[in-house]
């Protein structure tokens, strides 16, 4: 419950106001939105699939391009479990679990976890999902009546806050060099991405991000063995 009250977990209930007003603003029904919520979780998602809805998109194109968006969550999901796992911990627990776990989740679990005795970890992450993935649902049922009325530049500032947060807690809790160079090269290619390739820039930046942090650091590491 204290996770709610941090930074980060006040930052994305700010952002999830901001989600809320763009569904009121996009005529998404509230039952709908907070539905979205508790079934889709990440607002990028969530996002993706109000825009799709409004642009009269096909079904399966608004499934894929938010899948696409989703799969981003695999390596957290991937590099979390064993941390919270014991032998005593069933699959299908880990599966459930894994839906409550989006950015703010994974980063603030990240943060936090090795101090808590690993017998309590899988409890005290679902705990933290739960507890944010809720307090979502209700920020948003609560203040939908009231966000319609927002201006869009209001809306915009708030959904930005979340992705800055994000860039700073991924930095600062980064334990592998290769993390801050994928963050920069894909931020240096983003501007590039959107210019040439408006429509699939961030799956460009990330991949091809990813891909030449991969090779930097595969380079530093070959150089440090033969300097060894």
């Amino acid at each position: 419950m204290l996770g709610l009250f941090s930074l980060p977990g006040m930052i994305l209930l700010v952002s999830f106001s901001g989600f809320a007003a763009f569904a009121a603003q996009s005529g998404i029904p509230m039952a709908q939105a907070v539905f979205m919520t508790a079934v889709i979780w990440a607002l990028p998602a969530k996002v993706i699939l109000v825009g799709s809805i409004v642009s009269g998109a096909p079904l399966i194109a608004a499934f894929l391009a938010v899948t696409l968006s989703s799969i981003r969550l695999m390596p957290m999901i991937a590099a979390l479990v064993p941390e919270i796992r014991t032998r005593e911990t069933p699959t299908w627990a880990l599966l459930l679990v894994s839906h409550l776990i989006a950015i703010t989740a994974w980063v603030m679990a990240m943060q936090r976890v090795q101090a808590v005795p690993r017998a309590h970890r899988f409890a005290y992450v679902t705990a933290l999902g739960l507890t944010l993935t809720l307090s979502s649902m209700t920020l948003v049922a609560l203040v939908y009546p009231f966000v319609a009325t927002f201006p869009p530049l209001v809306a915009g500032c708030l959904f930005f806050m979340t992705p800055v947060y994000f860039l700073a807690s991924i930095w600062s809790s980064a334990r592998q060099r290769v993390i801050l160079v994928a963050l920069v090269v894909g931020l240096a290619i983003g501007p590039f991405a959107a210019i040439a390739f408006p429509d699939i820039d961030i799956l460009i930046s990330g991949i091809g991000g990813g891909t030449l942090a991969w090779a930097i650091e595969r380079a530093w590491r070959k150089r440090e063995e033969r300097a060894a």
